[in-house]
């Protein structure tokens, strides 16, 4: 049976998805909670990071975690232009409230900085992961990256960012191209009764994303 292990980093999720003595890590948070990210890892036997997207606030871990965890970082290969530079792919933002997400995360890009990391896999839709001992498949999410993906395991669909619930459920609010971003929200609605695991929030249940 799969188990799902939220590990909250500020306002950004970090998961360990675990099956009897296997596990997966999905995104890695910012490196000032390096250590109570790996502290948590430790704990089960991972074999894989996986990154939703490229930015830093889901990846700046990663090259330090996969050192120190001697595994592999895959990713989709539209984001790896963002390694070590997130500012490649032009970000934009329609709501005030968007503007306003948008306008602390173009801050952060100028001010922090990512560890370049060399990913040994790179996913594509339809991609299994079987082999590192949990049975999830790539879904491939474009829009708020050119490279998002979401990780669906049984009833479970974790998105990164392609939808957000940051203050309430919804597309996502930071986009690199909005109609790839909708259809990939309508996507995920069509996908049925799964629970959501957000890049940012807690977990709700599948809707109607777009009207």
């Amino acid at each position: 049976m799969v188990k799902i292990h939220r590990i909250a980093s500020g306002n950004v999720n970090c998961y360990i998805v675990a099956v009897n003595d296997k596990a997966i890590l999905i995104d890695t948070g910012r490196k000032k909670y390096r250590e109570k990210i790996l502290e948590r890892c430790k704990k089960f036997h991972v074999s894989l990071i996986v990154l939703t997207h490229g930015h830093m606030d889901h990846c700046q871990n990663a090259a330090y975690l996969a050192e120190t965890l001697h595994i592999p970082i895959a990713i989709n290969k539209n984001d790896m232009d963002l390694i070590p530079d997130n500012r490649k792919q032009s970000l934009l933002a329609k709501t005030l409230l968007g503007k306003i997400v948008l306008s602390v995360s173009l801050s952060s890009f100028e001010m922090d900085s990512l560890e370049v990391f060399d990913p040994i896999i790179y996913l594509k839709n339809g991609d299994d992961l079987s082999e590192y001992g949990i049975a999830a498949k790539v879904v491939e999410l474009p829009g708020h990256t050119k490279g998002s993906i979401g990780i669906e395991i049984e009833d479970n669909l974790f998105v990164g960012d392609a939808l957000m619930n940051m203050f309430y459920p919804t597309v996502s609010m930071l986009y690199v191209d909005e109609q790839e971003m909708l259809l990939s929200a309508k996507h995920i609605s069509e996908l049925g009764d799964k629970t959501i695991y957000f890049g940012h929030g807690k977990p709700k249940r599948n809707r109607k994303w777009v009207k």
